[in-house]
């Protein structure tokens, strides 16, 4: 029986990985705490290791993994930006991640982040608790007949755009590897990155974090977008310099901006900090500002989501010992 060591463990990551279909062929040991190179020691023992987005597999970390005996490394998530894949390839070790567990999750949180912002249903929520019924500082704008400029046009972006399109909205979209048969399909143009920006009243990021889309929106970036536009992002905390975005909402180039994701996430997110202060100064700053609403990477957080995700990497953990791997899966 393979014995996985699981990192980064929450409460539903244990039910829905114990009562995947065929868990019972491999030895769960879960801990609560990161794999880094620091807590690389407690992989003795095991033959594969599954991780998430927080945990930290540099090449030192990875060559600890190897001697350790570990020949697979499963990923549960899409995202593969905290691996590094050059050093894995070197070293001979598999890397598998789950690259669609459920694009409707993402996409329809992006939505609801918007419309909580833009009509302040989180503030009236408060407001109402609180015997306040006053209607005052919560005017929100219809999206019927605005533009929205969706940047990334994967399987999250295409379901974003759809949703966004059934509001009667104007959608642009911007991919460097467009799709044009399902953007005709749906009534949606694509355009340059700089046209998308001027154009449109609400911007929403779906693209993976690469050398490339680092910073995306910056300083620059953002003197280009419509004044008063809406900024959107769920898909990975480092597409915005958060100095610049800062920035961009004190001098009130942004109307508001939504996140579910932030650059420095790592060592807050999926954890409880309430009883601390926080030490991130740029977060604090963020979360002063009326016009925010940040929610701690949870736009994945569904059932259907959870139990794909649970699916993909068991089968992909089960079959590593023939290299028959779920198409897509593999990224080293």
């Amino acid at each position: 029986m393979t014995t996985i060591a699981f990192y980064d463990t929450k409460v539903y990551d244990r039910q829905y990985f114990e009562r995947a279909a065929d868990a019972g062929r491999l030895r769960w040991r879960f801990h609560d705490f990161r794999l880094t190179s620091e807590t690389a020691a407690s992989v003795a023992g095991a033959q594969a290791v599954c991780v998430f987005v927080n945990d930290r597999l540099d090449a030192l970390c990875l060559q600890q993994l190897h001697q350790a005996g570990v020949r697979l490394v499963a990923l549960r998530c899409a995202g593969f930006n905290n691996v590094d894949l050059t050093a894995a390839q070197a070293l001979g070790l598999t890397v598998t991640r789950v690259p669609a567990y459920s694009p409707h999750a993402v996409a329809e949180h992006t939505v609801g982040l918007l419309l909580t912002l833009n009509r302040k249903i989180h503030r009236a929520y408060n407001r109402v608790r609180e015997h306040n019924f006053s209607l005052s500082g919560l005017v929100g704008f219809d999206l019927y007949g605005k533009t929205v400029g969706v940047v990334g046009t994967g399987k999250i972006g295409r379901v974003a755009a759809q949703i966004f399109r059934g509001f009667n909205t104007t959608v642009l979209a911007y991919d460097p590897a467009p799709a044009p048969d399902w953007a005709g399909q749906h009534g949606i143009r694509y355009t340059d990155l700089d046209a998308l920006l001027a154009a449109s009243d609400v911007v929403s990021l779906h693209l993976p974090l690469t050398p490339q889309s680092r910073y995306l929106l910056n300083a620059e970036t953002f003197g280009r977008m419509k004044p008063g536009a809406y900024l959107i992002n769920t898909s990975r905390g480092k597409l915005v310099d958060t100095t610049a975005l800062i920035a961009a909402l004190k001098c009130g180039r942004l109307g508001g901006v939504a996140l579910d994701v932030y650059e420095e996430e790592e060592g807050l997110f999926f954890e409880d900090h309430s009883g601390e202060v926080l030490q991130d100064d740029e977060l604090s700053r963020l979360l002063t500002f009326p016009n925010v609403l940040i929610t701690a990477h949870q736009a994945f957080l569904t059932r259907e989501a959870l139990t794909e995700i649970a699916r993909v990497t068991t089968e992909n953990l089960l079959r590593a010992a023939t290299g028959d791997f779920l198409t897509g899966t593999r990224l080293a």
